[in-house]
């Protein structure tokens, strides 16, 4: 018998305590570019993203496909809020919105000093409700947004809370995916144009110094796109080749490989140890042994 393929570029031997030597799967293709996926534990479905498309998709935990919303307005990254709402970053709006079931969006955030936004493209929601998200210009341009000028001169990663909209920084080249650390200390930032991660710490006035702490480095097409942290605080990234995996320290564990090119993932099914990704034209999934942590 042919022994299976690895789908793993192994750095560290730790990196098999983390995630299933396994190839992914197809859960479903046919799309023409997929983000931002989130999981709802109670109605045990994923929602994500066909950005070009201008549509969002619901897939059950059955496998069942259905159309979430249409139009979305080119939604891209999405997050649920502790009570279990839907919080959406629009290119083709600049908007970040949020929907409760069976209501229509309410906008959360459209402009900055007067200005609009650029596109928002990800956003995370922190325990207290705090939501955070980041700004980029890429999706002014076909065929991931509407093209028309920019009136923000910057990309920025804002704070978003009961105080308002905060400008938290604009020192990154290009804002993409984020995540929180599990103690919430600290925020995660993808700078895609840079090839690198930066590492945060938050404060009550903004954010501390946010130098580059690890870079996504190897073969293949990709770079540091959606980011999440998994139960035991091991950082997952998008990057070259498919998801690179760090472990709390920012050392190196290796790579889950993956055939298309990696936009975005989460981690979703009832144990929370199933990795759906968001891949170019197909969503994969792929197991972990470490469980990723759950909206609410």
């Amino acid at each position: 018998m042919t022994p299976a393929v690895s789908a793993l570029e192994v750095r560290d031997p730790r990196l098999y305590d983390v995630v299933v030597d396994e190839p992914p799967r197809r859960a479903a293709t046919g799309f023409r570019f997929l983000e931002g996926p989130v999981w709802h534990p109670r109605e045990r479905s994923l929602v994500f993203s066909d950005i070009p498309a201008g549509r969002m998709y619901r897939r059950s935990a059955d496998g069942q496909l259905s159309v979430f919303r249409d139009p979305s307005n080119m939604a891209n990254g999405n997050a649920y809020d502790r009570r279990g709402r839907l919080l959406t970053c629009e290119h083709a709006t600049s908007r970040l919105v949020r929907q409760e079931p069976g209501s229509r969006p309410v906008t959360l955030a459209d402009r900055y000093n007067g200005r609009e936004l650029n596109s928002p493209n990800d956003v995370v929601v922190a325990r207290d409700g705090t939501i955070f998200f980041t700004d980029s210009a890429y999706c002014r341009t076909r065929p991931y947004g509407v093209p028309r000028p920019r009136e923000l001169p910057f990309c920025g990663v804002y704070r978003l809370d009961a105080h308002g909209l905060e400008l938290l920084t604009d020192e990154v080249e290009g804002p993409n995916g984020l995540c929180l650390s599990l103690d919430e200390q600290h925020l995660f930032v993808a700078d895609t144009e840079r090839m690198h991660i930066r590492r945060f710490e938050l404060t009550d006035r903004g954010v501390g110094a946010g130098p580059g702490w690890v870079r996504t480095t190897g073969t293949g097409p990709g770079e540091p796109d959606g980011l999440k942290i998994d139960s035991a605080g091991n950082l997952f990234s998008c990057g070259p080749g498919g998801i690179h995996v760090f472990d709390a320290a920012g050392s190196a564990l290796g790579v889950i490989r993956v055939p298309e090119v990696t936009a975005n993932f989460t981690w979703g099914d009832d144990d929370m140890r199933t990795l759906y990704v968001c891949a170019g034209s197909t969503l994969h999934r792929f197991r972990t042994r470490v469980p990723g942590t759950r909206a609410f």
